[in-house]
């Protein structure tokens, strides 16, 4: 049986490697020839393949199930190889000598001379790019010598990876290689900040806050939705989403529910399963946690994942975000 569009065969496993300097040059070597590798970063897994090559950035497509019209990151080693693709304006500077590398990502003008599929962007003329703060990330990148488009390592729309056996769970047969780099630091995508024209518009929240963001370069504005075209992921009204309905803002379980809490008063003793985002209250290690929870309680025999409610600050607001977007559509 074939995994969804990616044309290999479900359960013919991918080589599962750990990462080190012969890892590493195995997967820079694939994806030269076009193949896709899963590597860690310090946001979540993602799905890599050639961003300057057309088949490659359609088998992103077709392992993941996405549609066409939600744009792909597109990885770096360093800024200025990402400024040979895009023009940075001055707020992009700032940004990029602020948090890259890191867990940030900037929507920009492609340059006439830009190199990336036009796949990657969805047909825009512009570039969703980063450069991430992992250390394997960056050594794949630089050894494979080209750009990286990566989203997140598993079915489009459902809950992201934070650790290798996560891809194995998703993706199966649909990639060739995972470099395994143990569990991921910030456990939420990056940030997405709009500065192709106009006012600076934050798409996405993640693994930089936006108070941070604002200490930089002043005041940004929310993304309100609308019907032009998506220049990010992370945009969907539902997205992130385990099997089993989230109920968000929750006090307790239910019969029948698992419960997923925060902070001191999180109650201990409910029927079904519970899990702690943060005993202390923290939302950096609720942020770390969040995916591989939500995965560990949605299983058999749990009818849905009550949640408690996160604080609205810091990275808080990028795992409320998620949490909605999981939720979105559930009763």
């Amino acid at each position: 049986m074939t995994a969804r569009g990616c044309g290999k065969v479900r359960g013919v496993g991918p080589e599962i490697l750990e990462a080190g300097v012969a890892a590493i040059a195995r997967a820079a070597e694939l994806i030269r020839a076009g193949d896709l590798v899963a590597f860690p970063t310090e946001t979540v897994y993602g799905l890599g393949a050639d961003a300057t090559s057309d088949a490659a950035i359609a088998a992103i497509f077709a392992a993941k199930d996405r549609p066409t019209f939600n744009p792909l990151i597109v990885h770096f080693a360093d800024p200025r190889a990402a400024s040979r693709q895009v023009a940075f304006d001055a707020r992009a500077r700032l940004l990029a000598k602020s948090f890259w590398p890191g867990p940030l990502t900037l929507v920009l003008p492609r340059r006439e001379s830009c190199r990336i599929s036009l796949l990657t962007s969805s047909g825009l003329d512009t570039l969703a790019v980063r450069v991430p703060g992992h250390p394997i990330a960056r050594e794949f990148l630089a050894a494979a010598a080209r750009p990286i488009a990566a989203p997140s390592a598993n079915v489009s729309g459902r809950v992201s990876p934070t650790t290798a056996r996560h891809v194995v769970d998703s993706l199966d047969g649909c990639v060739s290689l995972i470099l395994d780099g143990g569990p991921c630091e910030i456990g939420i995508e990056s940030t997405v900040v709009d500065l192709s024209g106009g006012p600076a518009l934050m798409l996405r929240p993640g693994g930089v806050s936006r108070e941070a963001i604002e200490a930089v370069i002043g005041g940004i504005a929310e993304f309100g939705g609308g019907d032009a075209p998506a220049k990010s992921p992370g945009l969907q009204d539902r997205h992130y989403a385990p099997d089993r309905p989230l109920r968000l803002n929750a006090t307790r379980a239910h019969a029948g529910e698992a419960f997923l809490g925060f902070g001191r008063d999180a109650p201990k003793s409910l029927p079904g399963d519970v899990m702690n985002l943060s005993p202390s209250g923290n939302v950096d290690e609720a942020a770390a946690n969040l995916f591989a929870m939500i995965r560990a309680l949605d299983r058999k025999g749990i009818s849905a994942i009550a949640v408690a409610p996160i604080p609205d600050h810091g990275l808080g607001r990028a795992i409320n975000d998620r949490l909605r977007r999981a939720a979105s559509g559930d009763a």
